[in-house]
């Protein structure tokens, strides 16, 4: 007994009654389906997961709580010695600290004088 197939496919092997879109809508929600499922699988293991609550800290031999260094260091620190002052130690040209404008502090340079049109002279056609 010989089974009856229910899908046949061309002798050439590929089935033309596929369009490219469907094809495409195909891959597309072989994708959604997925990424659903990598996000159900993430979602299992948040769940799953321990809450912070269970880690303690470690024990200390002296107790209580708190940081920081105890011991002061005995000479204060050296201050730096000369150097290259840093480009931005230079006063700036402005100050802001007045109730005046910034744009009232600098002189407005002098606008050109306004000088009439006068057309120029066409050169005449020599025939």
């Amino acid at each position: 007994m010989v089974a009856k197939a229910c899908l046949t496919t061309p002798p050439c092997g590929y089935d033309w009654s596929v369009t490219p879109d469907e094809e495409l809508m195909v891959i597309f929600g072989a994708l959604h389906i997925v990424a659903l499922a990598l996000g159900v699988v993430l979602f299992m293991m948040f769940l799953r997961s321990d809450t912070t609550s269970s880690w303690k800290p470690p024990e200390d031999d002296e107790g209580g709580g708190g940081g920081g260094n105890d011991r002061l260091p005995s000479t204060p620190k050296p201050k730096p010695n000369g150097g290259v002052p840093l480009p931005d130690a230079d006063p700036a040209r402005a100050r802001l600290r007045g109730h005046g404008k910034l744009r009232d502090s600098h002189p407005h340079p002098l606008r050109r004088e306004v000088r009439p049109h006068t057309p120029q002279r066409r050169p005449a056609r020599q025939p």
